[in-house]
């Protein structure tokens, strides 16, 4: 087989991935999908053949795992840092999107679905909200902060980047996620005894 044809049912997933980030769960559908992957139609239910349901859960299931690689990768810098790098990351693909890519976690878990057999996308999005948690909750312990503490932050921290992206979407401007940005630098700073960033 050609490398074309052997990724096939990689680019159906990050194609999907992608629908959702832009247009939400109820708007990716899984002809769009193969046809913006390049895939035949046939060959990608052969590869989901519990169609739209199993593409959408593989997608969330990517992108979350995606994501996670990201911010542990930022934390190697320990967590003030790691949480700017986390954040320059969202904040370059707000503009490069021109405020039209969000988070596809984010869609599967707020948009209630049409079709009753893509609840299970919920699931998998809550699953990758609480590997983020965990990971920034594991990196503010590391760094000294009470566990308790560090959970609450990593909660904090989650929940306020997903909104601030949501809000400069909404507002098609950098403003809300930058101020959003510079109290959550603030509280991670403040938390493992760093002087904040002026």
């Amino acid at each position: 087989m050609t490398p074309r044809r052997t990724d096939a049912r990689a680019r159906v997933v990050a194609a999907a991935a992608e629908m959702m980030a832009r247009h939400g769960l109820n708007s990716t559908s899984i002809r769009e999908m193969a046809r913006r992957a390049e895939a035949p139609l046939g060959s990608t239910y052969h590869h989901f053949p519990g169609g739209k349901q199993q593409v959408v859960a593989e997608a969330v299931r990517h992108a979350g795992e995606r994501i996670d690689t990201a911010i542990a990768e930022h934390l190697r810098a320990g967590p003030a840092a790691g949480l700017r790098g986390f954040l320059a990351m969202w904040r370059e693909r707000l503009e490069r999107s021109a405020f039209h890519g969000g988070c596809p976690v984010l869609a599967a878990a707020v948009e209630e679905p049409l079709d009753p057999e893509s609840e299970g996308a919920a699931a998998v999005a809550a699953e990758a909200f609480a590997q983020w948690e965990r990971r920034l909750r594991d990196a503010l312990a590391d760094a000294g902060v009470a566990d308790s503490r560090a959970a609450e932050l990593a909660t904090v921290i989650v929940a306020a980047v997903e909104g601030a992206v949501v809000l400069s979407r909404a507002r098609r401007a950098l403003g809300p996620f930058d101020r959003v940005a510079a109290q959550l630098e603030r509280l991670v700073a403040e938390a493992v005894g760093e002087a904040p960033r002026r």
